[in-house]
């Protein structure tokens, strides 16, 4: 009998809002927002969405996305 191996999504890691507090835009040096449906920090100021992957932020602007008005 031959065992079958099932592959699973990896957990999402919860963000700690804490960190919030203590982050800012690294383009635009102003605050952040928290998307928690698509797991990014958001920066109106400057535009852009930092991705949080396995619940830390990725706090580069080429990482980040463009976001719309």
């Amino acid at each position: 009998m031959t065992e079958q191996k099932t592959e699973t999504a990896p957990q999402a890691q919860p963000f700690e809002r804490h960190m919030l507090e203590a982050l800012v835009c690294p383009q635009s040096q102003g605050p952040l927002s928290y998307d928690a449906e698509r797991q990014e920090l958001v920066s109106r100021a400057a535009g852009l969405a930092y991705p949080i992957r396995s619940g830390i932020p990725v706090m580069l602007v080429d990482e980040a996305r463009q976001i719309e008005d």
